[in-house]
């Protein structure tokens, strides 16, 4: 078996390419790294284009049998451990990562969830993936994202969803102002979250809803709230007056649950 020893080889030049956003969006892929993930990605079939293995690292040796038996369905192409660490994007690497094709071609929105998340603007990639595998964990899937949003296909937004990416649609808008007058038409109303309102998260009934969370920074935009049906807020009895836009999400939607598990419809 022959391993790739040579930064100069096409596929390798392909794979660092994938580092940028420029290069993801050219291709329509990106990258995943790690035992936990790949395992997710072959459960999930989403379309695996390669598997690069490290043929020499350490931990390589490791790998669960039944992974191994796996991958070898798969495109497998063996590296070096000095060219897996040229392309691998974390500290420790498992010696393992892929290629994957995004899910982003199918831009329809499904209008039969009972909520639908919107995010304005949310910079952060570790925000963005924390709220992704939150969006995942309450049974919804599909989330929509501003242009201005941080890459979903960031790597560490890629690590953060812990494979809930593969099971969430995520819908780029242009124009998220016109985006939500359309879903509008749909009977949904805009629900955004605002320190200037008296209304709590626990005022409102979470069905036929869109919930935008906006910037860390700056929030919701003006527009946004000006186009919004209801505004709502955190309770917050401390002093602190602003929470992390991931945990300020997960509380919100977690009251959604709340109310779902007490009306009984636990699905």
């Amino acid at each position: 078996m022959q391993s790739i020893s040579s930064k100069e080889n096409e596929l390798i030049k392909h794979i660092k390419k994938l580092k940028d956003k420029k290069g993801r969006d050219i291709s329509n892929e990106y990258v995943i790294e790690g035992i936990k993930l790949i395992q997710e990605a072959i459960q999930e079939n989403v379309n695996i284009k390669q598997i690069i293995v490290c043929d020499d690292c350490d931990k390589t040796e490791s790998m669960p049998k039944d992974l191994m038996y796996e991958i070898a369905k798969y495109d497998c192409i063996y590296v070096t451990k000095k060219i897996f660490k040229y392309i691998s994007e974390v500290q420790e690497p498992q010696g393992i990562l892929a290629v994957i094709e995004k899910n982003n071609l199918d831009r329809e929105i499904d209008y039969s969830q009972d909520i639908i998340v919107a995010l304005d603007d949310v910079q952060d990639p570790g925000n963005l993936g924390t709220i992704l595998r939150t969006v995942d964990s309450i049974g919804l899937t599909q989330i929509l994202v501003s242009k201005g949003t941080a890459d979903s296909y960031n790597p560490k937004v890629v690590r953060s969803t812990m494979g809930a990416i593969f099971r969430i649609k995520i819908i780029e808008f242009e124009d998220l102002e016109k985006t939500l007058k359309e879903i509008k038409k749909h009977k949904f109303k805009v629900v955004v979250t605002s320190l200037q309102t008296e209304n709590t998260i626990y005022e409102i009934n979470y069905n036929k809803k869109v919930i935008v969370i906006g910037n860390e920074a700056k929030g919701v935009k003006k527009n946004i709230q000006e186009l919004a049906d209801e505004k709502i807020k955190i309770p917050m009895i401390g002093k602190t007056e602003s929470l992390n836009a991931s945990v300020a999400t997960g509380i919100v939607l977690y009251e959604y649950v709340r109310q779902k598990w007490n009306s009984g419809d636990r699905h």
